[in-house]
């Protein structure tokens, strides 16, 4: 948790650079901010950036949307360094357009929810305000 917000939710939310369908994911963010959640959205070309972003932030959560494919290569790197910077604790979310057989391997990458079209923001808020209270035992 964050030293700057106590007891706010911190999230990063991630697009692909050449994926330009954004507008989910840009919704999320507006409904995270609504619900009182800090949120740093950034697009990227490197999995690796999406990690330093959230070291350096110090997010609860990580969310990537890809409607546009390459999620696989994307999640893989994400996954493996998150695993090597020891941050087990932070909760990896997808979303976008991701096939069922995609979403089968991205769960045992550590993918905890991959939230497709027709999932509403509320839902994912949920998730996240449980995680965090999971994580923040003063909750």
């Amino acid at each position: 948790m964050s030293t700057e917000s106590p007891g706010r939710i911190r999230v990063l939310l991630a697009k692909p650079t050449a994926d330009c369908h954004d507008r989910g994911v840009r919704y999320l963010a507006r409904k995270c901010r609504d619900a009182g959640f800090e949120v740093i959205f950034m697009n990227f070309l490197l999995a690796s950036e999406i990690v330093n972003a959230a070291i350096q932030e110090d997010v609860q959560v990580v969310g990537v949307s890809s409607s546009s494919g390459g999620h696989m290569a994307v999640f893989e790197e994400l996954s493996e360094s998150i695993r090597r910077h020891r941050m087990e604790d932070v909760l990896l979310l997808a979303g976008g357009v991701i096939p069922d057989d995609d979403q089968v391997t991205l769960r045992t990458w550590g993918v905890r929810a991959i939230f497709g079209p027709g999932t509403t923001a509320e839902e994912a808020i949920e998730l996240m305000r449980a995680h965090a209270r999971q994580e923040d035992p003063t909750r």
